[in-house]
């Protein structure tokens, strides 16, 4: 018996001959269009093995690897696979996908799961890479603390604004998974059949087998807990005020996909909410641990960052647009349209521009440095935009997503550089 399995190039199910039902259990209209080919293997395997399988068969011709696969009521298997690529559209016009040839075998195979996949695993369930969003702003709150609000740099307290970096940051790995289980729960993720992977539809751990949905709640309320468990003893140091700014954010991230207020399906708050608990509420609330005062300053500090975070939030939802607009997530692109966002990319980065020479002009010294940052920020965002009216209905709009990343955080690291220098 040979399992016969065609996808696209994103992995998703085109045609399953009657050796792959009776092989992984499933019959073929409950895969076909609607599955990608990863639910037949562990998701460590998905993670370190099948980007190798699927980059060697379509350099060389093919690829044969020894594997594990697991049937849809969870029983493994001992395989061997031939994976090759394929073009429907005749060679000249590309590759459209991928076929694979699937055989039961006797001989027992353990593939062995490298430290670096076991690492992967868990900055995908997490979603860690995007802590620069929350890092960052974390920075520059304390940066402004120390050169603007402390009478010497010695009454710097270390131990507080560390403590309060780690907190912000669990905090935020804490919404990251919930958002993936309340995403997970309500369908959306499972409704998003056409992603651009690292970058939107989520992280699809669960999807992957990384982790259980149960699990994945568990993991979000023990990193929730956590963070509550520093902000209480930064509460009891530093007094209330650090409480609600904290209950604040957590409000915003668990509230952003958690029902019944979803934020994300509010039509543009959402956004509005990502922008203020990733920037100014993030300043304000390490400015204040560290100095005990509330200054309207230090709020201000944050808003440049806080959009262009908005900006990831905004362009990563371009992918997602469709299936998210079948589950009720109307955020600002299923609400405008893919054509009209990219002008609302555009406005929100020169929001953070114009929020920029703000901050330049309240300031009690003239500082040529944060000029240069703000400047030099519009003009590569600027670059991003033309990439995005050019790609924003293709694949090539991944580009765009990671750019704006980086923008947002290498912004982020040259304003608290020019706060401590200017």
């Amino acid at each position: 018996m040979k399992s016969v399995i065609t996808c696209d190039m994103e992995g998703r199910i085109e045609t399953f001959n009657k050796g792959a039902e009776e092989m992984f259990g499933y019959p073929a209209d409950e895969v076909i269009g609607k599955e990608r080919v990863s639910v037949f293997s562990p998701g460590e395997i998905v993670l370190q093995n099948v980007p190798v399988w699927l980059d060697e068969a379509s350099k060389h011709g093919k690829y044969t690897a020894k594997t594990k696969f697991v049937r849809k009521d969870g029983t493994p298997f001992n395989a061997k696979i031939r994976v090759t690529p394929t073009f429907a559209n005749g060679k000249d016009n590309g590759q459209t996908g991928y076929c694979g040839v699937t055989e039961v075998i006797e001989e027992e195979v353990n593939p062995t799961i490298k430290f670096s996949t076991k690492l992967i695993k868990a900055l995908a369930i997490t979603r860690m890479p995007f802590l620069s969003a929350v890092l960052m702003p974390a920075f520059i709150g304390g940066a402004y603390a120390y050169h603007y609000e402390l009478g010497s740099p010695g009454a710097f307290n270390w131990w507080l604004f560390t403590l309060a970096v780690i907190g912000v940051a669990l905090l935020h790995l804490g919404s990251n998974v919930m958002n993936d289980y309340f995403d997970v729960k309500d369908g959306t993720d499972g409704a998003n059949n056409d992603y651009f992977l690292q970058f939107s539809g989520g992280s699809r751990a669960i999807e992957l087998g990384l982790i259980t949905l149960e699990g994945t709640k568990r993991l979000g309320l023990a990193l929730i807990a956590g963070a509550t468990l520093i902000g209480i003893y930064l509460t009891a140091v530093t007094g209330w005020v650090t409480l609600l700014i904290g209950l604040a954010g957590l409000a915003i991230g668990y509230l952003y996909t958690a029902p019944p207020v979803r934020l994300v399906a509010r039509k543009g708050l959402g956004e509005l909410g990502i922008a203020l608990a990733f920037g100014p509420l993030v300043t304000l609330g390490i400015a204040y641990v560290v100095t005990q005062q509330l200054s309207p300053m230090a709020f201000l500090i944050g808003l440049p960052v806080g959009l262009l975070t908005a900006n990831i939030l905004l362009i990563n939802e371009f992918p997602d647009a469709e299936s998210d607009a079948k589950t009720g997530k109307n955020h600002l692109v299923v609400t405008f349209g893919k054509e009209k966002s990219t002008y609302i990319y555009l406005s929100i980065l020169i929001m953070a521009f114009l929020s920029n020479l703000a901050i330049v002009w309240f300031l009690p010294d003239t500082n040529p440095w944060l000029i240069g940052v703000s400047v030099a920020s519009l003009a590569v965002g600027i670059l991003i935009f033309r990439h995005i009216r050019e790609h924003y209905q293709d694949r090539e709009l991944v580009t765009s997503n990671k750019n704006t990343i980086a923008l947002s955080a290498l912004t982020g690291l040259l304003t608290t550089l020019a706060l401590i220098i200017g």
